[in-house]
């Protein structure tokens, strides 16, 4: 993985999905101001897993080759059931049409296919802003 800019030191890096290719997917969604929320199983989080997100964190996306790419800022945290989610936040997470129909269809798929699914299972909620495009140096690979 590419070194983060001294500025970074110390942040919390991830990529989104479950792919390479997902991850630079949805990192070009949150480049171009569509992707402006997230979630994840909330089992998914804690000791020996994901760190939890902390409103006004600055945190580093990675695209599918693992290089920094970006930086967001958490602008909220909630902590709600999938059967839960609102039309504003399936807007928000910016993924195809946007409509809460397709978020439930993409994320049970998503879900059942990294650890298991259920409609009442508690997620982790972020909405965050993009605050930094980094620069991919290619000459690293």
């Amino acid at each position: 993985m590419t070194k983060l800019p001294d500025h970074l030191s110390g942040s919390v890096t991830f990529s989104f999905g479950d792919s390479p290719e997902m991850a630079d997917e949805l990192l070009a969604l949150v480049l171009a101001g569509r992707k402006t929320a997230t979630c994840g199983r909330a089992s998914d989080f804690g000791p020996g897993g994901e760190t939890l997100p902390v409103v006004g964190r600055r945190d580093v996306i990675l695209d599918g080759s693992g290089r920094p790419a970006a930086v967001i800022e958490t602008e909220e945290v909630t902590f709600r059931r999938f059967d839960e989610i609102d039309e504003d936040f399936a807007r928000d997470e910016g993924e195809g049409l946007g409509t809460l129909e397709e978020w439930r269809e993409g994320h049970r798929a998503f879900f059942e296919r990294t650890g298991g699914f259920a409609p009442d299972m508690n997620l982790v909620c972020e909405r965050f802003r993009l605050v930094e495009i980094l620069e991919v140096d290619d000459t690293e690979h």
